[in-house]
């Protein structure tokens, strides 16, 4: 997915479900700080953006956005990227989340804009998921010096995640320096 892809998911999302701030909080957030030209080619292969909403308990507005734009939808056949609605607890983040997130507005995501994780948070929590995707992901940008590799240890260090979690993340963090 590219940057003006994503403002598009975002002005739709925004429309759909009336509200003005969508938290950017898969892969996809990294082109809230790092624009598309910039990223290697495993940060940009994604053809979805998960989007969740601050106050949305029960979901309901996550299942409008992927109703409207999520997979299968007509804007998946039309566009070739989709939105797909989560829940903000979908993701394990660092303690302090909240207050690293990265706006990203422009007039191309009126009447919305994306609050977009911290490169840092965002990847942390791509290794805290352990898929081999996320790993690629994780092991693309620190190749390419886009996230620093002690910031992540110590955004590690602030999950509620166990002792031997946070190990394993740190030594997978030291081996891809």
């Amino acid at each position: 997915m590219r940057r003006e892809q994503l403002e598009h998911v975002l002005r739709a999302a925004s429309t759909i479900v009336g509200e003005r701030d969508i938290l950017v909080i898969g892969s996809q957030a990294i082109l809230g700080t790092i624009p598309d030209e910039d990223l290697p080619i495993e940060a940009t292969t994604s053809i979805e953006a998960d989007l969740a909403l601050f106050d949305d308990p029960a979901d309901e507005k996550a299942d409008q956005i992927d109703g409207a734009i999520g997979e299968l939808s007509q804007f998946h056949a039309t566009y070739g990227y989709y939105a797909q609605g989560v829940g903000v607890s979908t993701a394990i983040l660092p303690s302090g989340w909240h207050e690293r997130l990265v706006s990203l507005e422009t007039p191309d995501t009126v009447p919305g804009r994306g609050l977009c994780l911290d490169p840092h948070d965002c990847v942390v929590s791509k290794l805290v998921a352990g898929r081999w995707k996320d790993q690629d992901f994780a092991r693309a940008l620190l190749r390419e010096h886009l996230v620093d590799a002690d910031t992540l240890i110590e955004r590690i260090e602030l999950l509620d995640v166990s002792v031997d979690q946070k190990s394993r993340l740190r030594a997978w963090v030291d081996k891809h320096r």
